[in-house]
């Protein structure tokens, strides 16, 4: 659904109508991080520029990638997942060192990072393709995934709709999403959508924040 919302007096494009229109697919994560000491965690929560930049700031992820999962491989494009008809959702594969971060630790932040009680949106972004879901990896993430939201549910006034399913397919956004935080800082949805959702996260695990 594209539309813009009126955020601190500035008309503000939500996450689907911003960045360039270009195709162009990410060099594969694969070819650029040893991946032997790493773990995979992957989480939706709403635009994937917010959840990246969240995750990106914590010691111990290695590298937060943005893209689609949830639907098939022949879909995977921002376009067509906009239109919120291809079960994708914009997600984020997080790649992490378990010797300096934990799983549990992880889905802290996700809960952190966005809204878990809001169905099929956040915040301006409206659509299926911006719901709450946790792609579990393996059972053991099941497990510990159902028994933080047990945990964190008392937290929250109304009832946390974030879907768990078991991830099928991670496939990585156009090259233009990657780091959009970093290198848009100035753009309107980032300084009003994501970095309200950064700033909490870093003040909430300040410990745990990267040295700059």
């Amino acid at each position: 659904m594209k539309y813009i919302a009126l955020i601190a007096g500035l008309f503000l494009f939500s996450c689907q109508t911003q960045g360039n229109s270009s195709n162009t697919k990410k060099e594969p994560v694969s070819e650029q991080i040893n991946y032997q000491r790493l773990d995979t965690a992957t989480f939706a929560g709403g635009c994937f520029w917010c959840v990246e930049a969240s995750f990106e700031q914590i010691q111990g992820v290695a590298e937060a990638v943005s893209g689609y999962a949830g639907g098939d491989k022949s879909t995977a494009d921002y376009r067509l997942v906009s239109s919120g008809r291809t079960n994708h959702a914009e997600a984020v594969q997080v790649y992490y060192d378990p010797s300096i971060i934990d799983y549990e630790t992880l889905l802290e932040i996700f809960f952190t990072a966005h809204d878990p009680t809001q169905l099929n949106r956040q915040g301006p972004d409206v659509g299926a393709q911006y719901r709450s879901e946790i792609f579990y990896h393996n059972e053991e993430q099941r497990r510990l995934a159902e028994a933080k939201m047990e945990e964190l549910a008392p937290e929250f006034s109304d009832p946390i709709v974030t879907k768990l399913s078991k991830l099928e397919g991670f496939y990585e956004a156009e090259e233009y999403h990657q780091d959009y935080e970093v290198k848009h800082p100035n753009n309107s949805y980032i300084v009003n959508v994501s970095r309200p959702k950064i700033e909490k996260v870093a003040k909430k695990f300040k410990d745990r924040l990267k040295s700059n």
